[in-house]
C-alpha cells in the first residue's frame, strides 16, 4: 500500500546574501531535512561532505556553520519547489508542484551561475523557473544516497570541476 501522498509547504527560507554568485537548487527536502529544518539533513545525503571536500574546508556541523559556511564561499543555497504533493523523500513523487519564487531570489544577489543538485531539480528549474530568469542551469549528479552509483570519489572532482570555475572569477 505504501505512505499517502502529503501536500507539504518548503519551510525554511533560502540561505543567500547580498555577494553570492552561485545558487545550488535542490527539489525539495527530504523527510530528514524537513524534521532537522535545514537542507540536506539525511546523515546519507553527501551534500556537504561534497562541499566541504570541493572547497578544501571541513564538513561544517550546526545549521549555524552551515549557513557560513556556505556565505563565506558566495554561495547561495535554496529549493526549487516552494509546495507539492509528495510521498516520503523521493523526487520520483513530487506531484503538483509549485515553485519557489527564484526571480525574487535573483534580485537579491549577482548569481552568476546556477547549478541544480540532480536531474530532478534541473528538470523543475527548466519547467518552472528558466523562462522568467533566463539562466540555464548547471545540472550535477545528485548528492542523494538514492544515487548510489555515483560514490562520494566520483562526486568530488566532477562538482569540483563545475563549481570552482566561478569561485575562482571573484
Amino acid at each position: 500500500m505504501g505512505q499517502e501522498y502529503l501536500h507539504l509547504e518548503h519551510g525554511f527560507a533560502p540561505v543567500v546574501d547580498e555577494n553570492c554568485r552561485i545558487l545550488i537548487l535542490g527539489s525539495f527536502p527530504s523527510v530528514k531535512s524537513r524534521e532537522n529544518g535545514f537542507y540536506y539533513g539525511h546523515p546519507s545525503n553527501r551534500f556537504w561532505k561534497v562541499l566541504a571536500a570541493v572547497l578544501e574546508m571541513d564538513v561544517p556541523g550546526t545549521i549555524e556553520e552551515k549557513k557560513v559556511f556556505l556565505l563565506s564561499h558566495h554561495i547561495a543555497l535554496w529549493d526549487v519547489i516552494f509546495s507539492c504533493d509528495i510521498r516520503g523523500s523521493s523526487d520520483a513523487h513530487i506531484r503538483n508542484a509549485v515553485p519557489q519564487d527564484i526571480p525574487g531570489l535573483l534580485q537579491r544577489a549577482p548569481i552568476q551561475a546556477i547549478f541544480c543538485n540532480g536531474a530532478t531539480a534541473e528538470r523543475l528549474y527548466t519547467k518552472y523557473c528558466f523562462q522568467q530568469t533566463g539562466i540555464s542551469a548547471h545540472k550535477l549528479p545528485s548528492t542523494s544516497p538514492a544515487n548510489a552509483v555515483m560514490t562520494l570519489e566520483k562526486l568530488i572532482p566532477v562538482w569540483k570541476e563545475a563549481i570552482l570555475p566561478f569561485l575562482c572569477e571573484m
